[in-house]
C-alpha cells in the first residue's frame, strides 16, 4: 500500500471542506482505527475561552516542612521556585507531551498552601484557543511539586508527590467538568 493509502486508513470519509476524523472503537481521538497514535486536528474547532484547574500535593518530613517554613533552605525559597517552575512548565507542555498542541496561554497561576504534612499545589490555566488547557494545568502542578522535591531532597528523600488530578475545566465542546 502506498504512503497516501496508509495515511488515510482508519479515517472517516471527509466531506467538502471537512477534515478527515479518526474512527476508533473506543472513541479515542489520539488513536486511529489501526491503533496508531495521531495528533488531533483541531483546525475546524471554534476558538473559545477555556480554563483548567489541577491540584496535587507533596508530603514531607517535619524537618523539611520546618526548613521551608522558616526560610532556611540553602538553595533558596522552594515555594517561589516551585511557583515559577509550574508557570514555565505550563508554557512548555507541548514540548513535553508528544500530542499536545502549543497554546497561547493567557494566564497561569500556581498557588501553594501549607498542610499538616506538606503542601497542596493548585494551578489555574486559561487560554482562548481551539483546544483545552487541562494538560498545561496538570503539568504545572507536577513540575511545581518536583521542584520542591529537588530543593529539599538533601533533607528528605522520602517525600511523596501525589493526588495530581484535574478538578475543573470549562470551555470547548465537552463543556464544564467539576471533579466530585
Amino acid at each position: 500500500m502506498s504512503k497516501a493509502g496508509r495515511a488515510g486508513a482508519g479515517k472517516a470519509p471527509a466531506g467538502p471542506g471537512k477534515p478527515r476524523r479518526a474512527v476508533t472503537p473506543a472513541g479515542l481521538s489520539h488513536v486511529d482505527a489501526r491503533g496508531r497514535i495521531q495528533m488531533v486536528d483541531v483546525g475546524e474547532k471554534p476558538t473559545t475561552d477555556r480554563e483548567a484547574i489541577a491540584r496535587g500535593s507533596i508530603a514531607m518530613s517535619s524537618q523539611a516542612r520546618r526548613l521551608i517554613r522558616t526560610g532556611a533552605v540553602k538553595k533558596g525559597d522552594p515555594l517561589q521556585a516551585a511557583r515559577l517552575a509550574g508557570i514555565m512548565a505550563a508554557k512548555q507542555t507541548a514540548a513535553l507531551i508528544p500530542l499536545c498542541h502549543p497554546l497561547p496561554l493567557t494566564t497561569v497561576d500556581v498557588e501553594l498552601a501549607p498542610t499538616a504534612r506538606g503542601y497542596t499545589i493548585e494551578a489555574r490555566v486559561r487560554t482562548r484557543a481551539q483546544t483545552g488547557v487541562e494538560m498545561e494545568a496538570l503539568t504545572a502542578v507536577a513540575i511545581a511539586a518536583l521542584t520542591i522535591y529537588d530543593m529539599v531532597k538533601a533533607v528528605d528523600k522520602s517525600m511523596v508527590i501525589g493526588d495530581v488530578r484535574l478538578v475543573f475545566k470549562s470551555g470547548g465542546r465537552s463543556g464544564t467538568f467539576k471533579a466530585p
